[in-house]
């Protein structure tokens, strides 16, 4: 991936370094170069072990083997940019690698979720090829969909507010979704002429089946917090004043659950559309011997036996 990210930003730059000759485009190029990240060796010789400043646009608290970040734009409705982006690609890393996260909260601040890429500015960069902007975006963003889906811990959308396109499919790739009974979520990419990104094309089918995911794609009609919730799209609706003190709680609730197992079963579940039963069978059997031989499972079965309840938060050894 590290390579990857690198070819293709390199391509991106080099692509509208020569537009800045065309001297219609020459702002335009400008503006899209400042927000690609730095491409020195220093900050992209290895992405896993130098973390880039944190920007504005992205809040990090960390408290209680809780991670939150907070998309943090809301004159634009957090509409999410490279830089934004590759902080929040930062930060989901170091909460996959590092013991004393254990949960990560994903929330908007403002009156908006996400309402998804930045298209004006993807627009205004380049307004022949604004492709390249979406090039640029969707190579930082779609490590953080990715890194989502296979983190071997819970992560948890608190959508405080409107989630439109890839700030809706932002929210749907996280494990648990709580709703604000205000807010609204919708696909909006096709009304403006563009395809889906961020994995929006493989969640809506697997969450709501393919009938539904067309309607969405077809009509882009708003979903309300009713419908999402009966659609299976989010886990639970909750009164928009509630809504951080219920993420926080079940945040927190997470916490204390065997962090090693969920992630176990969390990749269990995520492999299962690429197996016929028998696979899935064998992967099952493997994962529960290793359950059962790793610190949570001798926890676990000890305090079963004890009768008293299981204590996991003291196990150091999540990854082992």
């Amino acid at each position: 991936m590290k390579n990857t990210f690198r070819s293709l930003l390199y391509a991106i730059k080099a692509s509208v370094s020569r537009s800045l000759t065309d001297p219609a485009q020459k702002n335009t190029g400008a503006a899209l170069l400042s927000k690609l990240p730095d491409l020195t060796e220093t900050s992209l010789a290895d992405r896993t072990q130098a973390a880039l400043p944190i920007p504005d646009s992205l809040r990090v608290t960390q408290k209680n083997g809780i991670l939150t970040l907070t998309l943090n734009r809301p004159a634009v409705l957090n509409a999410i940019d490279v830089a934004m982006a590759e902080a929040l690609y930062q930060q989901l890393k170091k909460a996959a690698e590092e013991e004393t996260i254990r949960t990560v909260v994903i929330t908007g601040n403002g009156r908006a979720f996400c309402a998804g890429g930045d298209l004006k500015f993807a627009f205004e960069a380049n307004p022949e090829q604004p492709g390249h902007s979406f090039l640029a975006l969707t190579t930082v963003l779609h490590t953080c969909i990715e890194l989502i889906r296979t983190m071997p811990k819970p992560v948890v959308a608190a959508i405080n507010g409107p989630a439109a396109g890839a700030g809706l499919f932002l929210a749907l790739a996280c494990d648990i979704r709580l709703m604000a009974a205000s807010a609204y979520l919708k696909q909006s990419n096709t009304s403006y002429g563009l395809s889906l990104p961020a994995g929006g094309t493989f969640l809506l089918p697997r969450l709501i089946g393919m009938g539904r995911a067309l309607q969405m794609v077809m009509l882009d009609a708003p979903v309300t917090a009713t419908e999402a919730l009966s659609m299976g799209m989010v886990t639970r609706v909750v009164p928009e004043e509630a809504l951080s003190v219920e993420a926080e709680a079940l945040a927190t609730q997470l916490v204390q659950r065997p962090t090693h197992t969920l992630g176990q079963v969390k990749k269990l579940l995520n492999e299962s559309f690429d197996r016929n039963l028998a696979e899935q069978l064998a992967a099952e059997q493997q994962a529960i011997v290793e359950s059962a031989n790793h610190a949570e499972g001798r926890e676990g079965l000890s305090a079963f036996v004890q009768k008293r309840i299981p204590v996991f938060t003291s196990i150091s050894e999540i990854f082992s």
